[in-house]
């Protein structure tokens, strides 16, 4: 393991040399020199073949040649702990690398390389992320990282489908903007307390997306483990716009409209506003947006029964079971148009 570590070290050291050796070519020889005895010991261990001896001698030697002198003693220790360091040097290295290789094949497959906390990523795609729960001990977290790669490899195969958005409706529905016959058809999957959705909303709009097809909004809280919805009051907006849906009126887009796009009297946006109020003061004001939109109040009586309904509460689900496994959604917004799956921010390109 010492000579596998060693190499592992002087790859990293090397890149410090090179730039070294354009000054100092002495260096970069001896470096040279070392590296080659390390790439010859490794190629040996590939191999199943017996390493020299005397590199890994080398190695130790003079790593504990000052303290032979100064502390006897301390050689044997010492010599375990080099020994030691070295396979959690070879270790971290192959770990890093499986991890960077679970990383990139995440990123490719779901556009974001964390699977469990895909907001977390830098590399991926703006998202507001449908997380798992955090394993509580050793035993889950050594399961969910097995549970990971199968995901990813069972998930793989959706790189090369080919999506229709059809085929993923759940009704009843409505369409972002009046139905347009020759548009292809677009369905777009967001929560209404999602700062990602908004700015999404807010750039397909200004950019003609919705003139260019027929989109069709999917409205899908998120919710924690717990069962708690991870924006305020995100549940109870989403359950207005299906029942709004159900009695086959065009409010539900009309209520997202409003959210992303418009403000309450303080000027603060609708979206911030829902996040900071209580589930009666949101109710009350979904049941106003519904009487500025023109609803009587036998319409608003109806919506709101239906709101609290089992009819909405199986719209919900079917709109999870659509998401989470059929989508295999790992953030939202996500979007499926021309036959491909977009995952996060859509932006004015």
């Amino acid at each position: 393991m010492v000579c596998i570590a060693a190499f592992i070290i002087l790859c990293l050291v090397g890149i410090f040399v090179a730039f070294l050796s354009i000054f100092r070519r002495d260096i970069g020889r001896k470096y040279w020199a070392v590296f080659k005895k390390a790439w010859g010991c490794v190629g040996k261990k590939v191999r199943l073949q017996k390493c020299e001896t005397n590199f890994k001698d080398d190695v130790k030697n003079s790593l504990l040649s000052k303290v032979v002198l100064k502390h006897p003693k301390w050689v044997k220790p010492l010599g375990i702990a080099i020994e030691i360091g070295s396979v959690l040097i070879v270790f971290i290295t192959i770990w890093s690398l499986v991890e960077a290789v679970k990383a990139i094949l995440a990123l490719w497959v779901f556009g974001t390389c964390n699977v469990s906390q895909p907001a977390s990523c830098a590399l991926g795609a703006e998202v507001c992320g449908i997380d798992a729960e955090e394993p509580s001990n050793p035993l889950e977290w050594t399961g969910r990282w097995f549970t990971e790669w199968g995901e990813i490899f069972a998930n793989i195969p959706d790189r090369f489908h080919s999506w229709n958005a059809e085929d993923y409706l759940v009704e009843p529905y409505t369409f972002a903007t009046p139905y347009q016959d020759g548009k292809p058809l677009a369905l777009e999957i967001f929560d209404p307390g999602c700062t990602v959705c908004l700015q999404s909303y807010r750039n397909q709009k200004s950019s003609g997306f919705f003139d260019d097809y027929n989109v069709v909004p999917m409205v899908y809280p998120i919710m924690l483990p717990d069962g708690r919805p991870k924006f305020a009051n995100s549940d109870l907006i989403a359950r207005y716009m299906h029942a709004a849906d159900l009695a086959e009126t065009d409010y539900s887009t009309k209520i997202l409209d409003r959210i992303f796009t418009g403000t309450d009297d303080k000027g603060n946006s609708y979206q911030v506003t829902f996040s900071g109020i209580s589930t009666v003061e949101a109710e009350k004001l979904l049941q106003k947006f519904l009487k500025d939109f023109g609803a009587k109040e036998k319409q608003i009586k109806q919506i709101t029964e239906l709101v609290h309904s089992d009819q909405v509460s199986e719209i919900l689900a079917q709109v999870q079971i659509m998401v989470e496994d059929k989508i295999h959604a790992k953030g939202i917004p996500t979007m499926i148009y021309d036959g491909k799956k977009h995952n996060g921010l859509y932006k004015n390109d």
